[in-house]
């Protein structure tokens, strides 16, 4: 982790996003140059890389969202506008997780903690009221069987199963709140279902704005 810094994504960095996230998800279509610059030019403070003196291993991705616009059911194509961020409201107060990710390799080095750090220091100066995000269930597929997704994120909410990312985030502050069906239906490891967390940002200020500066110091 030492050698280890979270920097806003630039657009040099689009091909070897690619390739990460096709190495990081091989069963789910990674992301095209078009949508990553898209979601650049809709909201390039959202959006983190972290990376040491190997080159990127990792990604973080997020846009502001009305929340209650969203918070009934929604899928992850929906809320993000098919990855083109379109739904990106500057005055909402949600910093809504679009995607996360670490390149194999570098799990467990602490790059995934540090991505997440840099999401709670955007939402704090940015004020905004707190992250939302829905993870996925990658141990899901093994109990999909005997158990519902809301049972099985429960399970391991209560200790009683592991769960790799549902536990990571956790560990991370992040409350669990439910499960959406039909999430991301390529996610065959979930079967297509996302655990829905939140972190509310203790620093939050009801009396002012949202502030969007074009430089955000991580």
């Amino acid at each position: 982790m030492p050698n280890t810094r979270v920097r806003h994504t630039r657009p040099e960095d689009i091909p070897a996003l690619i390739k990460l996230q096709a190495r990081v998800y091989p069963a789910i279509p990674p992301w095209g140059r078009r949508k990553l610059a898209e979601q650049l030019d809709v909201f390039p403070q959202g959006q983190l890389v972290a990376e040491n003196e190997d080159g990127l291993i990792g990604c973080a991705s997020s846009l502001i969202v009305l929340w209650d616009d969203w918070a009934d059911s929604h899928t992850w194509k929906e809320i993000t506008g098919a990855g083109t961020f379109e739904n990106h409201t500057p005055t909402g107060r949600t910093l809504y997780g679009a995607e996360v990710f670490v390149a194999p390799e570098a799990r467990g080095t602490g790059a995934g903690h540090l991505l997440y750090e840099g999401r709670r220091t955007l939402c704090r100066a940015m004020n905004l009221k707190r992250i939302i995000a829905c993870g996925r269930l990658p141990g899901y597929h093994v109990h999909a069987a005997t158990l519902t997704p809301q049972s099985y994120a429960q399970k391991v909410v209560w200790g009683d199963l592991k769960d790799s990312v549902l536990n990571f985030q956790l560990h991370e502050g992040f409350d669990f709140c439910g499960v959406l069906e039909d999430y991301l239906p390529e996610d065959k490891e979930s079967c297509g279902h996302a655990s829905i967390i939140v972190w509310l940002n203790p620093d939050y200020d009801p009396d002012q704005p949202t502030i969007i500066p074009k430089e955000i110091p991580l």
